[in-house]
């Protein structure tokens, strides 16, 4: 995977700084560079670059100015770079992948690297499971083709694996992640334990705690606690709990 790098700065040292520590990385290619707001508005909208290294003081146009001209939804990943820290709340607020202050340490230089090629890494990995889910959509038979799939899309290290929701025994939230636990497999998903709820109650799952959600045809025993809680057991032999919280999951076990 090449990265695409425009880098803008106003001080040539800055540019050939930032450009010569590119150079350590095979598969960054710098496609532009920039002296000032103007030029980097023409280079990002003329090269849709994957990066951008972003001054953020600049003469007539600051480089918050450049993302606000481009657009937030339009503006690639973005990188900025800057002598001074006040800055540093607000280029979060505009979801900078990093913020670097100069002069720049070398160390710091490529975990900032490291981490856009990392985010750009699940960012084409999400756009080719959208053109795999779209492919297989298309070759739905119509009268199917307006039902969700009977699977789950996972995109990890540049793979995409795709789960038959009956296989997944049990999901564990974690954050905004859900581990899918189907037998001695485990797969790791960017998504909300409430998001998976949503889509997965109707294919029969249910959630027994805030961070649990279980598949109902997994499940061959329950047992009373004496806190009024229960333990579910599952045929994979997990045990799990249902908490007070979600008694009302009882309904869908004993249906």
């Amino acid at each position: 995977m090449t990265v695409r790098v425009v880098i803008v700065d106003d001080e040539e040292l800055a540019r050939r700084g930032i450009r010569s520590r590119l150079r350590r990385f095979d598969d960054a290619e710098v496609v532009a560079e920039c002296r000032n707001g103007t030029e980097a508005i023409e280079a990002i909208r003329r090269n849709s670059p994957d990066l951008v290294f972003l001054d953020v003081q600049m003469p007539e146009q600051s480089g918050f100015d450049v993302i606000q001209t481009v657009g937030h939804t339009e503006f690639p990943h973005v990188i900025f770079v800057t002598a001074h820290d006040r800055y540093a709340i607000r280029a979060f607020e505009v979801n900078a992948l990093d913020y670097l202050l100069k002069p720049i340490d070398d160390e710091r230089f490529d975990i900032a690297f490291s981490r856009a090629r990392d985010c750009l890494t699940r960012d084409r990995d999400g756009t080719l499971a959208r053109r795999l889910a779209s492919a297989l959509n298309d070759i739905v038979p119509a009268r199917t083709a307006r039902h969700t799939p009977d699977r789950i899309v996972v995109r990890s290290a540049g793979r995409v694996a795709f789960v038959k929701t009956s296989d997944v025994d049990w999901i564990q939230a974690s954050g905004d992640y859900v581990t899918l636990h189907a037998g001695k497999k485990e797969w790791l998903l960017r998504d909300t334990i409430i998001e998976m709820e949503k889509q997965l109650a109707p294919k029969g799952f249910v959630r027994i705690h805030r961070s649990t959600i279980v598949n109902l045809d997994r499940v061959t025993e329950l047992r009373p606690t004496e806190n009024g809680e229960y333990q579910v057991i599952l045929n994979s032999g997990a045990e799990l709990k249902l908490t007070r919280n979600y008694r009302d999951a009882l309904d869908r076990f004993l249906k």
